[in-house]
């Protein structure tokens, strides 16, 4: 009996140590858990956030702008010189839209201008397109000849500059070919297209004829 007692005050002594360590441990971890620094958060830089702002270019569409607006204020003359060199440059028919699509100057909107054109020996209008007018309707090289031997008296190249693109060099190889003469005008200093025609080299030879007779009578000379 007095051994059961012994036994039965070990084992509270027991339970007690074993809940006195328990409650030990546990403060021990519970102050080790409230002494750990918890990282701080890493504060976001307000510079992070800011966008660098690009560099200010000047818009293609403002120097457009401004090219377009400095062909408008233009004397008609010059807006005039730059829709016929457009009209010859293609060899095509504009409306005045096209034409303010290819060369910014505004038909419509500028009496003057549209007055001029419709009104100027080398542009044609047919109520709605305007196209160039070239002083001789020639499109190629065989109408080019054609052209030059009707006119047995020569044909002044200059009259056929704007006739159509490739007529400066059609001219030449004509006269490589032996089908024209290209002689100059003693007078004027420019070039006349001839027929290379047995009729034309014969008037020419008659021509020349007078002249040698009129230098050789008596009568132009002095003793």
């Amino acid at each position: 009996m007095a051994l059961q007692e012994k036994l039965d005050r070990f084992n509270k002594q027991q339970e007690k140590c074993q809940s006195m360590f328990s409650n030990i441990a546990a403060k021990s971890a519970s102050s080790r858990a409230t002494a750990t620094p918890k990282p701080a958060p890493v504060a976001a830089s307000p510079f992070l956030s800011v966008k660098t702002p690009a560099p200010v270019k000047f818009s293609n569409d403002t120097e457009r702008l401004q090219h377009i607006n400095s062909i408008r204020k233009a004397p008609v003359g010059a807006q005039m010189k730059r829709v016929i060199g457009i009209l010859f440059q293609t060899r095509q028919a504009f409306t005045p839209e096209q034409i303010n699509e290819a060369c910014y100057v505004d038909v419509n909107g500028n009496k003057d201008v549209f007055e001029g054109l419709r009104k100027n020996l080398k542009v044609n209008y047919d109520g709605k397109r305007f196209s160039c007018k070239a002083k001789h309707d020639v499109k190629n090289k065989n109408e080019l000849l054609v052209l030059i031997r009707k006119c047995i008296e020569g044909i002044s190249v200059i009259d056929l500059k704007d006739a159509y693109p490739n007529v400066m060099e059609d001219l030449p190889a004509l006269k490589a070919a032996g089908q024209i003469w290209l002689l100059s005008n003693f007078d004027s200093q420019e070039d006349i297209a001839f027929p290379n025609d047995p009729r034309y080299l014969l008037r020419w030879m008659m021509t020349l004829k007078s002249y040698f007779d009129l230098l050789n009578c008596p009568g132009t000379c002095s003793t």
